[in-house]
């Protein structure tokens, strides 16, 4: 549990309470951010956070989400603008990371934040590949025998979350039961029992695909076609692993690479098993 506490400065760390969303989205959108307030509400609603205080405003925010007993994600870290260089990211990393303890924790570094999240123990993994624009109309995916795609089932959702546990290497059956009661999903079949899915829902500035879980890239875009083939003509956004090999198809259907943030790590990386993949994320602060 993480404790208010003032430094010399008087910049106050806090709790980050339900009834910071509205200054946290405010304070998002000061750094050109495109989440929504609802979007907020649901990052908060899975996890805990910090407020940095001064003089009785919001300048800067950083959360934390525990995914089972061994592994955590860090994301929405914002430092108002008018108050960097003075280590306000840094002290919130310091007292995220100590209610951590023992846990392998994963982000998604900006180019800006990379330098601070080494000198706390992070290091690089890999990247992300930021996809967004107007979708085209898609092609649909040959498929191999045996596959099949189909609309989800509620009978479907202890078996989803399994697959994202697997995919992801850490449990979120919480978060994706809350996705597939508010988003559109799509299963992959084969033979008979799920081995994939992806999730559309309402994200920022228009709509976001994720998490996207195959066995195999063929598979990860028969998926991801048939959601933006749907929502031809909108915004749709995709946050995917640079190692899928998805990144030059992406922009044939029109969502074109506008960002590439660093996979970091502190700990162990969490492994993915039963021979399923993520393909995408539900979002670069959840993972």
């Amino acid at each position: 549990m993480i404790n208010a506490s003032t430094a010399a400065d008087g910049i106050v760390l806090r709790p980050l309470l339900a009834t910071d969303l509205e200054a946290a989205h405010a304070l998002s959108l000061r750094v050109h951010w495109p989440h929504r307030l609802v979007d907020w509400q649901l990052s908060h609603q899975f996890g805990s956070g910090l407020a940095a205080e001064r003089d009785g405003e919001l300048i800067g925010t950083a959360l934390s989400w525990r995914w089972g007993a061994e592994h955590a994600t860090i994301g929405l870290v914002i430092v108002d603008p008018r108050c960097q260089g003075r280590r306000v990211g840094y002290r919130m990393m310091e007292a995220l990371l100590a209610d951590l303890p023992g846990r392998s924790v994963l982000l998604h570094a900006t180019p800006d934040g990379r330098g601070l999240y080494e000198r706390l123990g992070f290091v690089r993994t890999g990247e992300v590949r930021q996809h967004q624009g107007t979708a085209l109309p898609a092609p649909l995916v040959a498929m191999d025998a045996g596959r099949r795609l189909r609309p989800v089932d509620q009978s479907d959702t202890a078996v989803l979350a399994t697959l994202d546990a697997q995919a992801r290497g850490m449990p979120r059956t919480a978060l994706i039961t809350e996705l597939l009661g508010h988003g559109d999903a799509v299963v992959l079949d084969q033979d008979g029992q799920a081995r994939g899915f992806a999730i559309l829902r309402r994200f920022g500035r228009g709509l976001a695909i994720g998490p996207v879980v195959a066995p195999d890239a063929d598979g990860a875009k028969a998926l991801i076609a048939h959601l933006v083939g749907l929502n031809a003509g909108k915004f749709v956004r995709i946050d995917i692993d640079f190692d899928s090999g998805l990144a030059e198809w992406l922009e044939t259907l029109g969502l074109l690479r506008v960002d590439a943030p660093t996979v970091m790590v502190r700990g162990r990386v969490p492994a993915p098993t039963g021979g399923v993949r993520a393909y995408a994320l539900v979002t670069q602060a959840l993972g």
